[in-house]
């Protein structure tokens, strides 16, 4: 079984444009738009128009009580993860910074981690964290929507570019399943917020799949 470290392969879409409502730019836009919409769309981003949504976190975040193994139950689709048996493990790395621990089976039999860390970007929204996984790359939010930190978690990270945005959606488990009541009650937050539930990706966490992660 092959492990490997990657540094580059895992990235994150963090693009801004900056424009104006009206004229030549605004034209300028809208097939800038247009084409990230079309290369976008053929490589399984989830887009939608205008801007990302405005929502709720956990209260009360206890980062301390969120530490630890998750495993993926589902995800939306996106560009920079592709494997099964997905798996989160976070730490302490320093007072105030969590240290990110990505994993993944491939479809070649081998498992490919990422290293990263998190932090909150306003203590007094603990749940707010910023992701960073590259050094001159800019974070990705990491908001804990939802969690009662024994059995599930329900992640949201949204990328925005004014008229359109990308949406990114991971529910997570302790545990290799969660029960259809869990996955209805987190589905119907992100239905709330207008997430696109229909296209969720199921996760393998088989035993007969995933056992090789546990080596």
């Amino acid at each position: 079984m092959k492990h490997i470290y990657k540094n580059s392969t895992k990235t994150q879409i963090f693009t801004s444009i900056s424009y104006t409502g009206c004229g030549e730019n605004m034209n300028t836009l809208q097939v800038i738009s247009l084409t990230l919409l079309s290369v976008l769309a053929a490589s399984a981003q989830v887009i939608m128009p205008g801007r990302c949504p405005q929502t709720g976190v956990q209260e009360d975040f206890d980062t301390a009580r969120y530490l630890g193994k998750w495993l993926e139950i589902q995800r939306l689709p996106h560009t920079f993860q592709r494997g099964e048996c997905c798996t989160a493990t976070y730490s302490l790395q320093s007072p105030g910074v969590v240290g990110v621990l990505n994993s993944e089976l491939l479809s070649d039999d081998t498992i490919s981690s990422i290293n990263g860390s998190a932090t909150a970007k306003d203590p007094s929204e603990p749940a707010k964290l910023q992701v960073s996984f590259f050094e001159n790359a800019p974070p990705a939010p990491y908001w804990v929507l939802s969690t009662d930190y024994d059995n599930y978690s329900l992640v949201y990270s949204c990328t925005d570019l004014g008229v359109l945005h990308f949406d990114f959606a991971w529910i997570l488990s302790r545990e290799p399943t969660l029960s259809e009541e869990t996955l209805e009650e987190l589905h119907g937050i992100l239905s709330s917020m207008g997430v696109s539930v229909h296209k969720l990706l199921i996760t393998d966490q088989s035993e007969a799949t995933c056992s090789s992660m546990s080596l």
